[in-house]
């Protein structure tokens, strides 16, 4: 048998196997990726030498960037949210000349479960998410990392795996909107969030939490109220029972589809908005403006949240030294006053 054939036979499974490592692992020494250490690219690079190891040029052409496409997957794409995240995202795409796929989970973790099983393939060289509000199982997010596929969370981000993240202030974000509240006079105020995990929620709920305790207010936890991650008839008969039986006088919405719901049950009820009640909601919606009243908003900086987080995984994907479990980015959020908040004559 000549040397020849002997590296023929050498491959990066026969170098994973003999190291006790997995084949990621081995593909990237052998690229000098920076998630390796300095100890175990040595070895990988030694007995790849000994054992005459000698890469598939198309294997190797297969696994560097072969795709040139992205994957983004979101919850939904009516949230004008995310639709300013895409073109934040594309801005960055176009530049690099790649192509990008929207995976939409429909808020459902079953949905997003599946879709990255379907992304070991190959598919995308990196992935931008957003997680879905009931995704608590990471497990599917952590065996892409395994092999080897980037990923950037934007906005809704996985706090307990080590990859980039990028968000905004949420905490501070909804702790503003309550003193916004306070200071219109509000003594009740309400908060609408939906039902899941993201840690935005988490977050905007303790902010929201910190505002009254600093204005001496105490927290009635009934006054968060939990509706569907959907557009239902439902989260307006929900809203509806809670201001009939606890009587706000004001309502902060944490996401957008919500403040519908509030403005068609304050309609419903017959309240006047903002003599009645006053209204904030977390939303991008340029139909804010010209709701009657006027939506006092707070305004997410959601392009710059998608371009920043094309532009960690770009950099990570053109071999720049970054350390993605490091990045944790977190853009500032602003509140825009308009009517829904205004103090009566």
């Amino acid at each position: 048998m000549t040397e020849g054939t002997k590296s023929n036979k050498v491959n990066m499974k026969t170098l994973a196997k003999v190291l006790n490592v997995s084949i990621a692992t081995i593909s990237k020494a052998l690229r000098d990726s920076h998630d390796i250490g300095d100890e175990t690219k040595q070895r990988v690079i030694e007995t790849a030498r000994l054992l005459h190891y000698v890469p598939n040029p198309y294997a190797s052409s297969l696994r560097k960037r072969s795709s040139n496409t992205i994957a983004i997957v979101i919850p939904e794409i009516a949230d004008s949210f995310f639709s300013q995240a895409i073109n934040g995202i594309e801005s960055i795409v176009d530049q690099e000349k790649f192509h990008a796929l929207i995976y939409l989970t429909h808020d459902s973790y079953e949905r997003e479960a599946q879709m990255f099983n379907d992304l070991t393939s190959g598919r995308v060289d990196g992935i931008l998410m957003s997680v879905a509000s009931n995704t608590k199982d990471t497990q599917h997010i952590q065996n892409l990392q395994k092999a080897g596929v980037p990923i950037v969370f934007f906005d809704r981000v996985c706090e307990d795996i080590p990859a980039a993240k990028i968000k905004t202030d949420d905490f501070n974000s909804a702790y503003i909107a309550t003193s916004h509240l306070l200071n219109q006079g509000c003594k009740n105020i309400a908060l609408v969030t939906i039902e899941g995990y993201p840690s935005i929620l988490l977050a905007r709920e303790e902010g929201y939490k910190k505002a009254l305790a600093e204005q001496n207010i105490k927290h009635e936890e009934s006054n968060i109220i939990t509706c569907s991650n959907k557009y239902t008839q439902e989260n307006i008969a929900v809203l509806k029972d809670h201001i009939t039986k606890t009587k706000p006088d004001g309502i902060i919405a944490t996401v957008e589809h919500l403040a519908t719901a509030t403005y068609l049950a304050c309609e419903e009820l017959t309240l006047n908005i903002p003599q009645d009640i006053k209204v904030v909601c977390f939303t991008n919606q340029i139909t804010a403006a010209i709701l009657n009243p006027p939506l006092t908003t707070i305004l997410q900086p959601a392009y710059e949240m998608g371009r920043k987080a094309a532009e960690l995984l770009f950099g990570h994907l053109s071999g720049r030294f970054i350390q993605m479990e490091k990045e944790n980015i977190i853009l500032p959020s602003k509140l825009v006053v308009r009517d829904s908040t205004r103090i009566s004559d």
